[in-house]
């Protein structure tokens, strides 16, 4: 049981910046840690669903509302997401070898084109988060952050790594493989039913959409990088919580004018 709950200090102390007591990252306690990831994006859509309340009862503007959505998966993760999606835009861009792609991502500096694609991102999900006009929207949008994240940790122990010595691949070499991809496929199942459950056509939707993003993501780690790395994991969780957001506005926008 110490161990479990270790495990899930780990996750936590990794991939959000909520205060968490202090666990060794040893085997034992990094075990179950890929279990408990996705649990993060439940807090981030708990929080999510809360600010939304807030915000209506409150009479925020829409602008200021849609602005805190969009900030607060940055707030409650410290960025660790956002920084592996701008490292790969910025190794995409530099359309050098593999190995250069490789070492781009490692780089701590941040180049031009992680500053474009970086505002791109965050207009293109402003304008999305602005969109959310009912409940129904964000408790979906909330399933998105738990859905990414275990399709996020299922990546981890499943796709080959590209980098032997990152956290990433750490993080897969401790794990009870096995144990984590068949959570995280009940993850999935159970977030798909809660979705179908809130809408029907539009959840539906965003499960086909994130299931089609994590097969460009295997595709795209595999051609362009020769496996997956914690950036390259990053980069997923962006881009898919992106596109479910950008479903749900869309598909219920058309659904509305049918």
């Amino acid at each position: 049981m110490k161990s479990v709950i270790n495990s899930l200090i780990v996750a936590f102390s990794m991939y959000s910046k909520i205060p968490m007591p202090r666990a060794d990252w040893n085997r034992e306690n990094m075990r179950y840690s890929m279990c408990f990831f996705p649990w993060i994006g439940l807090v981030i859509g708990l929080i999510e669903y809360l600010w939304i309340q807030a915000g209506s009862r409150a009479g925020f503007t829409a602008l200021l509302t849609a602005s805190v959505f969009t900030v607060i998966p940055i707030l409650v993760t410290g960025g660790i997401h956002m920084d592996g999606y701008l490292d790969t835009c910025d190794a995409m861009s530099s359309w050098r070898e593999k190995e250069k792609r490789l070492a781009i991502l490692k780089d701590s500096n941040a180049g031009a084109f992680a500053v474009i694609y970086g505002t791109v991102y965050f207009v293109l999900y402003l304008g999305g988060a602005s969109a959310l006009t009912s409940v129904r929207q964000v408790l979906l949008m909330g399933a998105a952050f738990f859905i990414s994240r275990s399709m996020s940790a299922f990546s981890v122990v499943s796709f080959p790594h590209a980098n032997p010595d990152g956290t990433a691949a750490r993080f897969g070499d401790e794990a009870q493989g096995r144990l984590v991809r068949v959570v995280t496929v009940i993850y999935v199942i159970l977030a798909a039913i809660w979705c179908i459950a809130i809408d029907p056509v539009t959840g539906a939707g965003m499960i086909v959409t994130a299931a089609l993003v994590f097969l460009f993501y295997r595709h795209f780690c595999m051609k362009y990088f020769g496996g997956m790395t914690g950036d390259l994991a990053g980069f997923f969780t962006c881009i898919c919580e992106l596109s479910c957001l950008l479903e749900i506005v869309i598909v219920s926008q058309v659904l509305q004018m049918l």
